[in-house]
């Protein structure tokens, strides 16, 4: 509790976090950035991001987004490759969890999810990657994934991840070092 609450006041006093980069013309926002930034500039309050994440989704993924053994996505360090394409950003915000969050002020719950991006991906995240919005997360969450197979979705975005922005194979398995093979290629007729 007490490393906790440390964190919390070292994020809302401004330390810099790796993970964002300027944008570059012509990058493609392919590679991952490993510079650093200030999250004040990424979201309007870390500390109350963080405990929003803490509270609804550190539970399942776990506070600092490793959720081994959990059969669930590891955010660490991963989670901003999805910021790479349209339909893969658009997939973080239309997750059901997300999309029908508790939070209901769209911009609060685009800090949150600045945080798992910006901060729990720390270093997964392609140069120039701009950060959500309160309008954007109005709009996506109005797309809530509902009859989807996530597994599937998720896959077939990581393979497009893979071929267009050069993301590690790795990003296929839901947490490093997973053994299982995963569900075949589902293609892209989603």
């Amino acid at each position: 509790m007490i490393a906790l609450g440390v964190g919390v006041v070292a994020l809302a006093a401004g330390l810099t976090l790796p993970g964002f980069g300027p944008a570059t013309a012509g990058t493609g926002m392919a590679e991952p950035a490993p510079t650093t930034i200030d999250p004040h500039s990424v979201m309007t309050d870390p500390a109350q991001a963080r405990l929003d994440y803490i509270e609804n989704c550190g539970g399942c993924h776990g506070v600092n987004g490793d959720t081994v053994p959990a059969h669930l996505p590891e955010l660490e360090g991963r989670v901003g490759w999805f910021m790479c394409t349209p339909q893969a950003r658009a997939y973080l915000l239309r997750l059901p969890n997300v999309a029908h969050s508790r939070i209901r002020d769209n911009g609060e719950l685009a800090d949150l999810m600045n945080y798992v991006v910006f901060v729990l991906g720390e270093g997964s995240v392609p140069k120039g990657t701009a950060p959500f919005t309160a309008d954007e997360v109005a709009r996506e969450r109005l797309h809530a994934l509902t009859n989807t197979n996530l597994t599937a979705e998720r896959l077939r975005l990581a393979n497009q991840l893979i071929t267009q922005c050069h993301a590690p194979a790795s990003i296929k398995l839901l947490y490093p070092g997973d053994a299982r093979p995963g569900i075949p290629d589902q293609g892209s007729s989603q």
